[in-house]
């Protein structure tokens, strides 16, 4: 069965920083397409960022470009989001999905809330 535990969110004021992670489990994760979405409270889900199966490309929303940074951990089936330069539009739910459709096998996902 395939698990995604997403944890490291949290409360930050503007310009802070957060390092989310997801612990993969139930499938070769070594191999997988990886990529973070959001969804803000009554907005649609928003793709954030992908990165390939050996991490080697990453690609980015325009939004987030050169504030989060995406990166994965094949010995320990983790996948991280580093959050730089937080902002208040940044506030969402934040989820990590196996494979390429951005509406697939996600977790519970982790809270961000960017607020003075």
């Amino acid at each position: 069965e395939v698990q995604l535990v997403e944890s490291g969110g949290g409360a930050v004021q503007p310009g802070g920083s957060l390092r989310l992670s997801c612990a993969a489990s139930g499938f070769n994760f070594s191999d997988s397409f990886m990529m973070w979405v959001r969804q803000a409270p009554g907005k649609e889900l928003e793709w954030v960022s992908s990165i390939t199966s050996g991490g080697s490309s990453t690609n980015y929303a325009v939004s987030v470009k050169g504030r989060f940074t995406v990166s994965r951990d094949n010995t320990k089936n983790t996948l991280y989001l580093q959050l730089n330069s937080l902002k208040t539009e940044d506030t969402a739910m934040y989820y990590c999905v196996k494979g390429s459709n951005p509406f697939g096998t996600k977790g519970q996902g982790t809270q961000v809330t960017v607020s003075s």
